[in-house]
C-alpha cells in the first residue's frame, strides 16, 4: 500500500517508499500580509479585527490646514477685517467732529454776552449765558417774515419738483431707449454748470416775464434748479422696484398711470421723502438767486437777511448774527430728525418671490 505524498512536495526517489517527509522539510506559507502566495480574503467575508481602519496609519494633515493656535485669554486676534472696521469708525468720528465743531461753536457763541465774545481766551461753555443776542436779532431784522418767505419758497418748490420728477423718472427708468440715456446724461451734466453762468440769462428771462422781485419767480427758479437732482435720484429708486409687480398689475388690467399711482408710488415713498427733503434743504439754504432776484426787504429770504448783520465796513455783530444763524439752522435739522425715520430701504423685502 503506497502513501500519497503531500501536495506541496513529491517524495524523493532515494527515500524509502514507506517513509514520509518530515514536517520541517515541507515549505511553509509566509504569514506576512504582503506575501503573494497568501489568498486574498473574500469581499463577502467580514473584515478582520487586525485590519480595521483604526489600526491603519493615517496621513498627517498639511500644516496649512491646521487651525491657528488659540490666542491667550483676554486678547482677540487682529485680522484685516478688524483693522478695516477700526479705520471706518475712525474716519466716521473725524467726519462727525468736522461737522459738529461749527454747530457747537455757533451754539456757544449765540449764548455768550459781548464781554465773552471779545475775550482773548474763548471758552466752549459760556460763563454767563444770556438771551440778549436773540432779542437783539429780532429787534434789528424781520426774522419771522424772512423765515416765512424761506419756508414758502422751499416747501412749494420741493413739492412741485417731486410732482414733476416722479412720472419723468418712471419713464426714464422703464423705457430703455437712446432718448432716455441722453436725457439722463444731460441731467447729470447740467449739475456741473456754475450759477454765475446762468444768472444773467435767467434774470433777463424773468424780467421779460415780470417775475423779478416776486416770490413766484424765485419759486420757479428753485423748481428748475432742483428738478434735475430730483429726477436723477428718483430714477434710481424706480429702477429698484421689481418690474414683476407692474407686470402683475398689467395682467389685472391696470394702465400705466394706475400702475404708477397704486403700485409703484407706495413703494417709492422712501425715495420721494428723501428727494423732497434734499430739495427742501437746498431751497432753504439757497442764497445767490434770492440775493439777485429779490429787492424788497419784506420778500427776502432768511439767508439774505443774515447778511444784514454785517456793518458798512464788514464788521459783524457776532452775537446777534450767531443767534439768527442758529434759528435759521434749526428748521432743517428738526425736519430731518422727524422724517429720517421714514427713510428706510426695507419696504421691498418679500414683495416678490424669486
Amino acid at each position: 500500500m503506497t502513501h500519497d505524498s503531500p501536495p506541496g512536495k513529491r517524495p524523493s526517489p532515494d527515500s524509502p517508499a514507506g517513509e514520509r517527509p518530515s514536517p520541517d522539510s515541507s515549505p511553509r506559507e509566509d504569514a506576512s500580509p504582503d506575501s503573494p502566495s497568501r489568498k486574498a480574503p473574500s469581499s463577502d467575508s467580514p473584515p478582520r479585527k487586525d485590519q480595521s481602519s483604526d489600526s491603519l496609519p493615517r496621513k498627517a494633515p498639511p500644516t496649512d490646514s491646521l487651525p491657528p493656535e488659540n490666542p491667550p485669554p483676554g486678547r482677540r486676534p487682529v485680522t484685516r477685517r478688524t483693522v478695516g472696521r477700526a479705520g471706518q469708525y475712525l474716519a466716521l468720528l473725524c467726519y462727525l467732529v468736522f461737522l459738529a465743531f461749527p454747530f457747537l461753536w455757533l451754539v456757544s457763541t449765540a449764548f455768550k454776552p459781548p464781554r465773552e465774545l471779545g475775550s482773548l481766551h474763548p471758552t466752549w461753555i459760556p460763563r454767563a449765558p444770556t438771551l440778549d443776542n436773540f432779542r437783539t436779532a429780532f429787534d434789528e431784522q424781520p426774522l419771522l417774515q424772512a423765515a416765512a418767505n424761506s419756508l414758502l419758497a422751499a416747501a412749494v418748490s420741493a413739492l412741485v419738483a417731486i410732482v414733476l420728477a416722479t412720472p419723468m423718472a418712471y419713464v426714464l427708468a422703464r423705457l430703455r431707449t437712446r432718448f432716455a440715456r441722453a436725457a439722463t446724461g444731460w441731467v447729470v451734466v447740467s449739475q456741473a454748470f456754475p450759477l454765475v453762468l446762468v444768472i444773467i440769462p435767467l434774470f433777463l428771462v424773468l424780467k421779460t416775464l415780470h417775475l423779478v422781485d416776486a416770490r413766484t419767480g424765485l419759486i420757479l427758479v428753485y423748481v428748475v434748479w432742483s428738478l434735475p437732482f430730483a429726477l436723477w435720484m428718483l430714477t434710481g429708486y424706480v429702477r429698484a422696484v421689481p418690474p414683476e409687480l407692474e407686470e402683475a398689475a398689467a395682467v389685472d388690467g391696470a394702465g400705466r398711470l394706475r400702475t404708477l399711482v397704486s403700485v409703484t408710488g407706495p413703494l417709492l415713498a422712501p425715495g420721494i421723502v428723501a428727494t423732497g427733503l434734499f430739495a427742501f434743504i437746498t431751497a432753504w439754504n439757497e442764497f445767490f438767486f434770492a440775493l439777485v432776484l429779490l429787492k424788497s426787504p419784506e420778500k427776502q429770504t432768511m439767508p439774505v437777511v443774515l447778511t444784514h448783520f454785517l456793518g458798512a465796513e464788514g464788521v459783524a455783530d457776532l452775537g446777534p448774527l450767531a443767534a439768527a444763524a442758529l434759528l435759521a439752522t434749526l428748521p432743517s435739522l428738526l425736519l430731518f430728525a422727524v422724517i429720517q425715520r421714514r427713510i428706510t430701504g426695507g419696504m421691498l423685502a418679500g414683495a416678490v418671490k424669486n
